[in-house]
């Protein structure tokens, strides 16, 4: 089988990662590169892992997790198809089997709030942790009195976490927000789609969702 690890520690994958991060930068995207895709390899794992998901299946989440964001070396639109493609092309070079690429590519085709639905398991545990990590340190912008609302929306979040109940019925989002520099409402206007597939997703795992900003329930 092939291994996160071995994923982490293929060279090409690290370039096109770099890469793509860097025409993110070029273009005002907040940081998408090994911190942003080891938080949602975390995720990913917290949560299959949790639902006692076989362990092969939380392998395959963390890799799909580590790739999940290679598509925006092409392009920022549609990146979540190119990626999927472009994962394909990588693992099959891998000698990955059939089955198990099949699932790490539905997963990173179907993680954006554009165009995705969570099919599967791996693939809505993917989504949860992608579009639950918010947080200051992803803003590349140092120049506050220039911010825009996607800068002041990530810079305003100073804590997040995403956490299963006990019940295992429920997955809830708790941010803590700085409205200084973003309001509630801001975070609404730009990540009210991702809000909307984070609850798609967590159905498909049978669990409710919840947000909670400021000790505010609001999903």
């Amino acid at each position: 089988m092939v291994s996160y690890a071995e994923i982490k520690k293929n060279p090409d994958i690290t370039a096109y990662i770099e890469k793509a991060d860097a025409a993110l930068k070029a273009q005002g995207f907040t940081e998408h590169s090994f911190a942003h895709i080891t938080r949602v390899a975390e995720g990913t794992e917290y949560i299959l892992s949790t639902l006692d998901a076989e362990p092969h299946l939380i392998e395959l989440g963390k890799i799909a997790a580590h790739l999940h964001d290679l598509g925006n070396v092409i392009n920022r639109i549609d990146h979540s198809q190119s990626g999927a493609l472009m994962a394909f092309r990588i693992l099959d070079r891998l000698n990955m089997p059939a089955e198990d690429i099949a699932t790490v590519i539905a997963a990173i085709g179907n993680h954006d709030e554009g165009t995705g639905v969570p099919i599967d398991s791996l693939s809505a545990a993917l989504i949860l942790a992608d579009k639950s990590d918010v947080r200051r340190s992803r803003v590349r912008n140092h120049d506050i009195a220039s911010f825009d609302i996607h800068d002041r929306v990530n810079y305003s979040v100073i804590s997040s976490s995403l956490l299963i109940n006990d019940a295992r019925d429920t997955i809830t989002l708790t941010l803590e927000v700085d409205t200084a520099y973003g309001s509630i409402m801001d975070y609404f206007e730009i990540f009210m789609q991702r809000m909307l597939l984070c609850r798609k997703a967590a159905e498909k795992l049978r669990l409710g969702f919840k947000l909670i900003i400021n000790n505010q329930p609001l999903i």
